[in-house]
């Protein structure tokens, strides 16, 4: 894959490449729905901007739990309620990772962003 990501389609085929090989869960789903069932070319800046902000939060949500997994786990670690609710805990830590205090995150969703708003020519 190139390194610019131009349509809304090349950013679903990315995330199809980058984590197929796993089950997807809700917020996955839910991000490849809006990816396909949106014409991003028509839509306004704050629309692309929170795409890019779901895309970022799930990619980071998605890192936590991979680097998780690296983490052995003991009897002593084990908790039956993050076991229960941790993916909704992962969810909540990726959206705070992804909204820092200046409101730019990582950065990722940004530049996503920018590369979209070109590719499609949207005007501020």
């Amino acid at each position: 894959m190139s390194s610019m990501i131009g349509t809304g389609n090349d950013l679903l085929n990315y995330y199809s490449d980058m984590y197929a090989q796993g089950t997807t869960s809700d917020n996955a789903s839910k991000l490849q729905d809006t990816l396909k069932n949106k014409d991003y070319s028509r839509a306004d800046s704050e629309e692309l901007m929170k795409v890019c902000k779901d895309f970022e939060a799930y990619l980071v949500e998605q890192v936590i739990k991979q680097m998780k997994k690296m983490v052995p786990e003991s009897e002593e670690s084990s908790n039956k309620y993050l076991d229960y609710f941790g993916d909704t805990y992962n969810q909540k830590l990726a959206e705070t990772i992804t909204e820092s205090s200046d409101g730019k995150g990582l950065g990722l969703a940004q530049m996503l962003y920018e590369q979209m708003k070109r590719n499609y020519g949207i005007e501020e």
